[in-house]
Order: structure tokens, then C-alpha cells, then sequence
């Protein structure tokens, strides 16, 4: 699919705001007043940014309002449900440790499990869609919750954690990339059932459907060399995961904790870019651009 850098960054900023927000609810680190204040900001800077940067991918985001009132149905509605959620309670939560200097527990943990629901609303929002055999696995939910509860512990400054989640993401990722590459063959999605000819005999692409491009082809159909790929996913592991945690590994300093953070952030927007860019919509195998 079409990899947007609308939202390539909401998945990726808004994943470790609220990733970071998790671990504050828990009270990890155990801060208050301003400094307390620098880490909800930095948490918000990235959650509100995140959830932003994801209206200009929308056709109409004056609209968006709208998406609330359909969460029975509508992961996208619960999605934001849970954000909105998540930010008022953390908003009250914060606001007690920052002005009253008093730790609020119990809304602390529902402002982090409502910050974990945000993430995997968003996950399932790619995870539920058939068309797209490669997120349409578990994998999907586990790979964008624990990157965003990796980068959580690592934006939190909870370094002994934050070694063993990185590790953890790492692994989930290799995964779903490892499933995720046969999962188009395994569909049982062919040019046959996609232009519904099955029972005409062996079918083949003579001409594509149209001489011009249109909306699908721009949305959905995005081929990236196999080469490219490979490439790109030893980069995203080596900036999101194992920079980091030789990073964390090595005597603490300020420094080297603020390369790990901007290290991981740029590796996972690489490991989102490769989301988007390698997802075979079945739409493809139509338009003779994709073979299972």
C-alpha cells in the first residue's frame, strides 16, 4: 500500500506518546512537579502530534468529529474513544503530580490502560482488513504494542526495562515480516478470484483493466525491490532496535540515552514505511501488479 507520511508518523509518534504515557500511569519514573511536567509534555507532544498529523490523511477532516459516534462498529471510532480517553484522565492524573504534588494511583492506572487500549485500537484498525493478508494476522496488534511499550520504557528513562522490551519488539518484528512475506500465497487470493473467473479455466493478465492510473493504484498498489526491502529492514532493526540497547548497555549518560531515543524513533518510522509499502492489497492481483 501506499506508505502516507501523515501516517506513517501518527503511528509512529502517537504509538511512543502514548507508550510513555502507560509507564507514567504506573508511576515509572517516580516524578513530580516540573519535572514531572517535562515528561507529560514530551508524552503529549507526541500523542496530540501523532493523532494531528493523521487528519491530513483524511479526504474530509472536518469530519472528523464524526468517527466518535461509531464505535459498536468502527475500530477508527474506538480508536479515538480510547485517545481521547486516555488524554483526559493522564491530563488529571498529571496535573496532580505536577501542581498538588499528589500521586493519584488508581486514575494513573486507568489513564495506562487506556493509553494501551489507544494502541491496539489503532492496531486493529490494519489487523481486521482481509484484503491485506499481511496484517490481517496477531501479529499486527503484538508488533505495534510492543514498539510502542518498548519506546514507552525508553522515552520514560526506564533503561533496565526498556532493554528487554526493545529485544522483545525486535523479535515480534522479524515475525511478522517472516509470516507476513507468505501470507499473499497462503490467502488463497488469485488473479482467478479477484476478478471472480475462477470457473472460466486458467487465467492470466492480457491488458491491465485501463490504459490510466486511478485511486486504487494510488492507494493500494505500492512495489517496493526485494532488494530495497531487505535493505530497509536491516536498517529499521539496526536504529530501532540494536542501537539502543548497546546504548542502554553501556554506562548511563544523558547523552547517550537521548541518541538511543532518536535512534529508535527514526528506525520504526523506516519499520512503519515498510508496513505500508510492503502490504500486498489484494486489489493488485487485479490490475496484474501482484502474484501470490
Amino acid at each position: 500500500m501506499h506508505p502516507a507520511p501523515s501516517v506513517i508518523l501518527f503511528t509512529v509518534m502517537s504509538g511512543a506518546g502514548f507508550g510513555m504515557l502507560a509507564f507514567l500511569g504506573l508511576g515509572m519514573p517516580d516524578v513530580t512537579g516540573w519535572i514531572a511536567f517535562a515528561f507529560f509534555a514530551i508524552a503529549y507532544v507526541l500523542a496530540v502530534g501523532g493523532l494531528m498529523a493523521s487528519t491530513f490523511h483524511l479526504g474530509h477532516p472536518e469530519r472528523a468529529i464524526k468517527a466518535f459516534s461509531q464505535w459498536r462498529t468502527s475500530w477508527l471510532s474506538r480508536e479515538g474513544c480510547c485517545a481521547v480517553l486516555a488524554l483526559l484522565v493522564m491530563a488529571i492524573y498529571g496535573a496532580g503530580l505536577v501542581f498538588l504534588d499528589t500521586r493519584w494511583s488508581a486514575l494513573g492506572l486507568v489513564g495506562a490502560l487506556a493509553s494501551v487500549l489507544a494502541v491496539f485500537t489503532t492496531s486493529m484498525i490494519y489487523a481486521q482488513l482481509r484484503t491485506v493478508p499481511r496484517w490481517h494476522t496477531p501479529l499486527t496488534p503484538a508488533l505495534l504494542l510492543s514498539l510502542s511499550i518498548a519506546g514507552g520504557a525508553l522515552l520514560a528513562g526506564q533503561s533496565d526495562a526498556a532493554i528487554g522490551l526493545l529485544a522483545l519488539a525486535g523479535a515480534v518484528q522479524i515475525a511478522a515480516w517472516i509470516v507476513g512475506d507468505k501470507a499473499l500465497s497462503r490467502s488463497g487470493s488469485t488473479l482467478a478470484t479477484a476478478t471472480g473467473l475462477g470457473d472460466a479455466g486458467t487465467l492470466r493478465a492480457f491488458e491491465p483493466p485501463h490504459t490510466g492510473t486511478n485511486y486504487l493504484l494510488k492507494e493500494f498498489v505500492h512495489l517496493v525491490g526485494r532488494k530495497h526491502s531487505l535493505q530497509l529492514r536491516v536498517i529499521s532493526l539496526l536504529l530501532m532496535i540494536v542501537l539502543p540497547i548497546v546504548l542502554l548497555v553501556l554506562p548511563f549518560n544523558h547523552m547517550f540515552a537521548a541518541l538511543a531515543v532518536v535512534s529508535h524513533l527514526i528506525g520504526a518510522a523506516v519499520s512503519r514505511w515498510l508496513f505500508f509499502a510492503e502490504a500486498e492489497h489484494v486489489v493488485g492481483l487485479y490490475y496484474g501488479k501482484r502474484s501470490p
